[in-house]
């Protein structure tokens, strides 16, 4: 009789044991599922990156952020980095570069047939749309220079640059083979005849340009212009999708 209340108890030991091992892994899972629960609730509540101000106004006036069209598209801001001739970030939270919907669609355009001849090759944008009071900001810290020259590097807020406008793009080729820009003969925003397309036959019979920077200008302008983007005579890197006269007559300036 004693061995068999032994026996019962046992049983109802390893019973009770079970029951409580069954019961903390409940419990256990229950802690799994509230913790998911808790990080989906937090992927689900997480807010979007909130888009500067400028940015939204630009947005707002039809422009597009250009990477959204075509990611390959590259984009260092030289204006919202130190990196630039006035060695200040005048454009803060402004990283993206944003252009008006054709403009954009035609440098879309230059990039795939940039591609389509160099593979390894990238567009790489340094400055698109500029609000005008960036504008301002790159004349007055020019003041060294007269006007009537100033004038060759940035264009006076009086007037207007068609960058005001989402209609002119600043740029570059990157080769993804050496990750490096190809060497333009010059830094961007270089302020010298030396970054004058129009002197480039005279630097180049003088030795101040290379064969290979010369070619490498050229490839830039060929996939700019297939596009339909004009060139300028004093900056390699500097593109109009328009006139400025046209600019000013179809898309409102950015404030």
């Amino acid at each position: 009789m004693q061995r068999k209340i032994v026996y019962l108890t046992s049983i109802l030991v390893i019973v009770i044991l079970l029951i409580e091992g069954c019961q903390k892994k409940k419990e256990e899972n229950t802690k799994k599922i509230d913790t998911l629960s808790v990080k989906v609730d937090s992927v689900v509540k997480a807010k979007p990156v909130e888009l500067s101000p400028i940015e939204q106004q630009m947005i707002k006036q039809g422009l597009v952020n250009v990477q959204k069209l075509d990611s390959t598209i590259m984009v260092e801001l030289k204006y919202s980095t130190t990196d630039n001739f006035v060695q200040t970030d005048v454009y803060g939270s402004l990283t993206n570069a944003y252009l008006q919907q054709k403009p954009a669609e035609m440098l879309v355009k230059a990039s795939r047939n940039l591609q389509y001849k160099h593979p390894n090759y990238r567009l790489l944008i340094y400055d698109a749309a500029r609000p005008l009071s960036v504008q301002h900001t790159l004349w007055n810290m020019l003041d060294s220079i007269p006007p009537a020259k100033r004038e060759d590097f940035v264009a006076s807020p009086t007037i207007t640059s068609i960058h005001n406008f989402g209609s002119a793009v600043d740029l570059t080729i990157y080769d993804l083979s050496t990750q490096q820009a190809l060497d333009m003969g010059t830094k961007y925003d270089f302020f010298g005849d030396l970054a004058y397309p129009r002197f480039e036959v005279k630097l180049l019979r003088e030795g101040k340009l290379t064969q290979q920077q010369l070619a490498n200008r050229i490839v830039l302008r060929e996939a700019m212009q297939s596009a339909g983007y004009m060139p300028i005579e004093s900056e390699w890197w500097h593109f109009n999708a328009i006139s400025r006269k046209k600019a000013k007559n179809i898309y409102k300036i950015i404030e």
